[in-house]
């Protein structure tokens, strides 16, 4: 530490000596990461969290969490009904194997199907129409499933679901980054995805309390509960002002500079951040880039840079879905078989507690995206998530063999409970690890590594991505813990272990830059580097920075 601080110090004299000829004397040193442009606009106008156009910003947030909320609603609460034995009863399954495979993948298959759709539907209708389109098809699956006399159907609705939440799911996100001030675009933005969170515990509330009512209205009460949040998409999506960059790229740049000036400018058209975004706009910005052609996808494949952005992109995206998260969001019933908890009460008790412990440690996680960055997020996370399961194999593995037989009612008998506790304490030591650093970014760093004209094509390749890697999941997990229980874990261990390998290596740092300055981070021969390196910068009393140098 003290190296760092006189490593800073030389850097600050030797910037002093060489901006002393200059006219004004008093010059400030500040070590940064990230753009200077940025960094510099932060100086001279450091901005306002309760300012009146940031309130509006938080409110028009909102509307983009909620594609978040009804996502975690749909996503988790097929893993609600796999414990409801009504549900179970009504279409002939369990908890585990192939057919609770079929009946959940239904969701990723309508997801995979939707691609072709996502970028038209967001770069030819705008953001916030993007989604209400989502909604809308949301709404009419949740019909569907609600209204369903059997399987079929019940799968059908399930379809639509996907199919409408791809959609949704892309805009909401893309909409929040691309809204917000510069300066809260991280923590707004990884706050997104922590509402999937919102979501999956009233879907579970709801699935505990439908126990209590008991046969079909146990179950499809809070299937009508989807649409829920869809409704309100719909009746608030064209309230909110759409996307300055979409306006800009689609020749409205008055009205791109009005929704800059207001919200971003505190009414002020010369703020400096109205300046640096309109600047960087007409830079960076293609006005006839193939988001302007729905059958183009050139701009995600055109050289090095492009191809590397995608790739962060995918990685996040894919790794979110494989940490082992699956098992524990779909088919956590069969995992508390396996530790000894089969009673259908206490499973729904543990589910919810999981789910609201996981939103606490997910809000800490994004309040400390621009603090700490999103590489250690990652890095500690996916190490963790290594660790943990590397636990759980230990945990189960012994828990199974002290099976000593099956008591009158038919139960079986272990005589390990500690093992037993172990195991449950470690699906909750992995939901908060997992929570906390990746839950946050699952949504903020996707949409940050892609450039405005790859943005809605790249956003419709990951939700390809997620659908796929859950595809694996709901037809691969469910059989594997049906066939080798918790062998299962093995491969999460190793999994996680490679993930937090390849994340060190090639993932950059996107904090500190708007989203146009990100650019000279993926043209580098090093991004990961490049990322990371520190500035000092020499400021004068204007708060213009004078000189840059490397530390």
């Amino acid at each position: 530490m003290a190296a760092i601080e006189k490593a800073d110090a030389m850097v600050t004299h030797q910037l002093a000596d060489d901006v002393d000829a200059s006219p004004e004397k008093h010059v400030e040193t500040k070590v940064v990461h990230g753009n200077e442009a940025f960094n510099e606009a932060m100086i001279k106008e450091p901005p306002n969290t309760w300012s009146r156009g940031q309130l509006f910003i938080y409110a028009f947030s909102v509307i983009g969490f909620f594609c978040s909320t009804m996502n975690g609603y749909d996503g988790s609460l097929i893993n609600n009904l796999l414990q409801n034995p009504d549900f179970r009863d009504r279409y002939g399954v369990e908890n585990d194997g192939i057919w609770a495979g079929i009946v959940a993948s239904m969701y990723q298959i309508g997801g995979v199907v939707a691609l072709p759709f996502v970028g038209p539907a967001i770069d030819g209708f705008g953001r916030r129409i993007g989604m209400g389109i989502g909604a809308v098809i949301i709404i009419v699956g949740t019909i569907i499933q609600g209204l369903s006399p059997g399987p079929s159907q019940f799968m059908g609705g399930r379809f639509l679901l996907g199919f409408g939440v791809s959609i949704a799911a892309a805009a909401g996100p893309m909409y929040v980054v691309e809204i917000n001030h510069p300066a809260y675009r991280g923590v707004l933005g990884a706050m997104y995805n922590t509402l999937w969170f919102s979501g999956a515990i009233l879907a579970a509330g709801a699935a505990r309390g439908g126990l209590n009512v008991g046969g079909d209205y146990s179950w499809r009460l809070i299937t009508w509960l989807q649409a829920l949040f869809s409704g309100m998409i719909v009746l608030f999506c064209m309230l909110i002002p759409e996307s300055p960059r979409w306006l800009y790229v689609n020749n409205k740049k008055e009205q791109a500079k009005e929704v800059l000036t207001k919200y971003h400018g505190g009414g002020n058209p010369d703020s400096a951040w109205v300046n640096l975004q309109l600047h960087e706009y007409e830079e960076l910005l293609d006005m006839d880039g193939a988001d302007k052609r729905w059958w183009d996808y050139s701009a995600l494949f055109r050289n090095r840079a492009a191809v590397y952005r995608l790739c962060c992109n995918l990685a996040v995206s894919i790794f979110g879905q494989w940490a082992g998260n699956a098992v524990l969001s779909y088919f956590l019933g069969s995992v508390l078989d396996t530790a000894g908890y089969v009673h259908t009460i206490e499973q729904a008790n543990i589910t919810l507690i999981n789910n609201c412990q996981q939103f606490v440690f997910a809000i800490v996680g994004a309040f400390l995206v621009d603090r700490l960055g999103r590489r250690p997020l990652l890095l500690f996370s996916f190490t963790g998530c290594t660790v943990i399961w590397l636990g759980m194999t230990i945990a189960s593995s012994q828990f199974e063999a002290s099976y000593a037989g099956d008591d009158e009612n038919g139960d079986p008998i272990y005589s390990n409970r500690a093992a037993s506790q172990a195991s449950l304490a470690m699906i909750f030591i992995f939901g908060a690890i997992y929570s906390f650093g990746i839950t946050p970014l699952q949504a903020l760093y996707p949409v940050e590594v892609l450039s405005f004209e790859m943005r809605a094509k790249g956003m419709a390749f990951s939700n390809l991505a997620v659908n796929a890697a859950g595809l694996l999941n709901q037809f691969a997990w469910p059989v594997s813990m049906q066939q080798i229980g918790w062998r299962t874990y093995i491969i999460f261990t190793i999994q996680d272990a490679v993930q937090a390998f390849l994340i060190f290596w090639f993932l950059p740092e996107t904090k500190g830059r708007t989203l146009e300055e990100l650019d000279e981070i993926f043209t580098a021969e090093n991004p990961v580097r490049m990322s990371t390196q520190k500035k000092a910068l020499a400021v004068n009393q204007s708060g213009d920075v004078v000189d840059i140098k490397s530390v």
